[in-house]
């Protein structure tokens, strides 16, 4: 809890996974205009957890019910012992939509997750009402597959993955490295707090399965293969400076849909969580889309 913005509570529904926690202004700030929910799914990488959304979805908890879960095996949800596949995320996309359905809500997810969610949407369109995604991937895309990388391959070893988890994910200075070599523009962005937060989540009991499955590449796939068939309308958000998702792949990517995807804003000197990097840069595009689509 002290990790998320005031006038937010935390509250959990059951999964088939397992119970999912998420935080919400419902119930706690004044009810919003709009009924139209907005769920915030955060990406899948070591320690990652609703937390990466919490300096942005404040920005419209006074117009919208907020959603911000704690997927199954992150966070302060369940953390089952398993292989986790697609299929899993799947699920859990699927129970929150069972939840939060009315009006069918849209949908914020970064990276990978906004890749399964690509995913998800083709199968399920009538059940969103927009998606908002961060240089979302499929970490296999344009036939560059992270699966075959040397540390991927390395993770794959019994005797290895969970060392290499303990002394790459799991300790505070592990996690500040991370974030300064891969996941922000600029290192002097990199709060105490966020370290805190992304640390907090990685050593909670059997976290380790779920990041080990994102670092192996067990959830790895092309999306390049399923991004022309989406259907719900879409806007993507991509960090200037984005790492693992390039600004380049990010336009290619777009490219190869634009009936769906109605716009592409690129977020100045950011990374690829430019969210949590530099909220406030993000937030403005975002909101002029909302205000359009609650006047519809």
């Amino acid at each position: 809890m002290a990790f998320h913005p005031p006038g937010f509570e935390q509250r959990a529904i059951a999964t088939p996974l397992g119970v999912m926690a998420y935080f919400t202004n419902l119930g706690t700030l004044p009810t919003p205009p709009s009924s139209i929910p907005l769920i915030f799914l955060h990406s899948l990488g070591g320690g990652s957890s609703a937390y990466e959304w919490s300096r942005f979805y404040p920005a419209f908890a006074a117009e919208h019910p907020i959603i911000a879960p704690d997927l199954v095996g992150w966070g302060q949800s369940t953390h089952p012992q398993r292989t986790y596949s697609p299929e899993d995320y799947f699920t859990q996309f699927a129970a929150l939509l069972e939840a939060f359905s009315t009006p069918p809500p849209v949908v914020f997810a970064s990276s990978l997750t906004a890749g399964l969610l690509v995913r998800f949407a083709i199968q399920h369109p009538d059940r969103l009402r927009m998606l908002m995604l961060v240089c979302p991937s499929g970490y296999s895309d344009f036939g560059e597959s992270y699966a075959q990388s040397l540390s991927a391959q390395l993770v794959r070893i019994p005797s290895l993955d969970q060392g290499i988890y303990s002394l790459g994910a799991a300790n505070s200075t592990a996690i500040r490295s991370f974030m300064e070599r891969f996941l922000f523009a600029q290192p002097r962005r990199i709060t105490d707090e966020m370290v805190a937060a992304y640390l907090a989540s990685a050593q909670q009991p059997n976290a380790a399965y779920s990041a080990l499955a994102s670092l192996r590449g067990d959830l790895c796939f092309d999306l390049t293969r399923y991004l022309p068939q989406l259907t719900v309308p879409t806007v993507m958000l991509w960090g200037e400076n984005a790492w693992f998702s390039t600004l380049s792949r990010g336009k290619r990517l777009a490219a190869l849909n634009p009936k769906a995807i109605q716009d592409f804003h690129v977020i100045p000197d950011a990374g690829v969580l430019p969210h949590l990097e530099v909220p406030a840069m993000a937030i403005a595009p975002i909101q002029a889309h909302l205000t359009q689509l609650r006047a519809m």
